[in-house]
């Protein structure tokens, strides 16, 4: 297409008018913006106009793919083994990918997974995992395929060639009020996911206080927008909608969310949500790969890695070979760094706990240090609280709601207020909440 025949205006005039755009008219526009043919201003009007007018799966789909050929795309042909991705929308405590990407990759799928950053109160995967030292997040494309091929799976951050054309919308989106648009949220999930070449994907769309999703309607709609373009791309994929409006698991905060995830890959049946939720999602990574039949098959062949300690031995492969230490697998609290000072807040009364207002916890973590306010913000890995109450569970007056790690006693007892804040003790009995809506 010469410039002559592409008129930028027309095509956000029939956006803006609610009318479909073309597949070639997508493509066009995604290529001219990725290498600067496209001014920003007339890309945030055309993200507006997406915003108020939507996007049909066709164009959502088409949208994808151009950000996906923005940059690089790998593939994994010639590996011995099916390949298996899974992405969270982002909460609270969810450190899923740590426990599960080894497990899965214990069970014979490979999992090249490519993770971002935490921003504001949702932590990051890769902020988790730096925590372990020496643990290298910026592998090359080469050497990334080195350690699927040698361990089964390996965690790394988005690369500088890999969907661009994401990069750069979604910095503008942030500064235009255009980030809640469930077709520009998957254009920019799955350009990167697509781009990763990972032949079967799942869905933890997150749901409630703790998430960008508020509402079940909300998060089903993204979850379906997610399905209808993965598929539409040609890949196998599921969904699960799942809660987000307490803390997922014990602990909030990098190297905390680490020694937890050693945990459920020691095998503990201890069931606090975390552990659960990594085999619920774990189970159609194998099912859809073809490595299991069925989901019962699935979830005996997860449990039984757990157990063997196979999955473990996998996740202290791939932290070595990334240039971590390995020694994180047997004895995390002689690795990881430690917090100056802990301090326990106990419960003002006994009773029965009604709430654990996840928004509130990641609040207290970005005070502390272990999150940022600003995407040049250094993290703390040390900070954060372990211990948490769950929701449904019976308390005594005293008792310890959750302990806070901070660098001074004073940091810590100063948030105090805040963490009482999120807490509700009742006198009757409370359900458990469901852990997949």
């Amino acid at each position: 297409m010469n410039d002559d025949d592409f008129v930028p205006q027309w095509i956000i005039e029939r956006k803006r008018d609610g009318a479909a755009l073309d597949e070639a008219d997508i493509r066009e526009w995604i290529a001219r913006y990725a290498d600067g043919r496209l001014p920003d201003y007339q890309m945030a009007a055309l993200a507006m106009a997406i915003y108020f007018r939507g996007m049909s799966p066709e164009e959502t789909l088409a949208l994808t793919d151009a950000m996906m050929r923005s940059g690089d795309t790998l593939s994994w042909d010639g590996l011995a083994r099916p390949t298996a991705d899974k992405h969270s929308t982002g909460g609270i405590g969810d450190k899923l990918s740590i426990p599960l990407a080894p497990l899965v990759a214990a069970c014979g799928v490979a999992v090249p997974m490519i993770s971002g950053r935490g921003l504001g109160i949702t932590g990051g995967t890769l902020d988790k995992l730096e925590s372990i030292p020496g643990y290298d997040t910026h592998l090359d494309n080469a050497r990334f395929r080195a350690v699927v091929d040698a361990v089964g799976c390996s965690i790394i951050g988005q690369t500088d060639r890999l969907a661009p054309a994401d990069r750069k919308l979604y910095a503008l989106r942030d500064v235009t009020g255009t980030v809640p648009s469930i077709p520009l949220i998957t254009a920019s999930i799955l350009s990167k996911k697509l781009a990763e070449g990972a032949a079967t994907l799942v869905f933890d769309v997150k749901c409630g206080a703790g998430a960008f999703m508020k509402t079940p309607a909300d998060a089903r709609a993204l979850a379906d927008s997610l399905l209808a373009v993965a598929r539409g791309a040609g890949r196998h994929a599921e969904a699960l909608v799942t809660a987000m409006d307490q803390p997922l698991g014990r602990t909030a905060g990098n190297a905390l969310e680490i020694a937890e995830s050693v945990e459920i890959l020691r095998g503990d049946p201890a069931d606090d949500g975390a552990r659960e939720l990594t085999l619920r999602l774990a189970v159609p990574m194998l099912t859809l790969s073809g490595v299991s039949p069925d989901e019962a098959s699935a979830r005996a062949l997860l449990e039984k890695k757990l157990a063997s300690g196979a999955a473990l031995e996998t996740f202290a492969r791939m932290v070595e070979a990334q240039g971590g230490d390995p020694r994180v697998a047997e004895a995390p609290e002689k690795v990881l760094p430690q917090a100056p000072a802990v301090v326990e807040v106990p419960a003002p009364r006994g009773g029965v706990l009604a709430r654990v207002d996840a928004d509130g916890i990641g609040r207290v973590v970005l005070l502390l240090g272990g999150g940022r306010r600003a995407v040049t913000d250094t993290i703390d890995p040390s900070v954060g609280v372990s211990c948490l109450s769950k929701v449904g569970e019976e308390i005594e007056q005293g008792e310890p709601l959750l302990r806070i790690h901070a660098r001074t006693r004073a940091e810590a007892e100063a948030l105090v207020p805040q963490v009482l804040a999120a807490h509700e003790i009742v006198d009757g009995p409370v359900a458990a909440p469901a852990l997949v809506l």
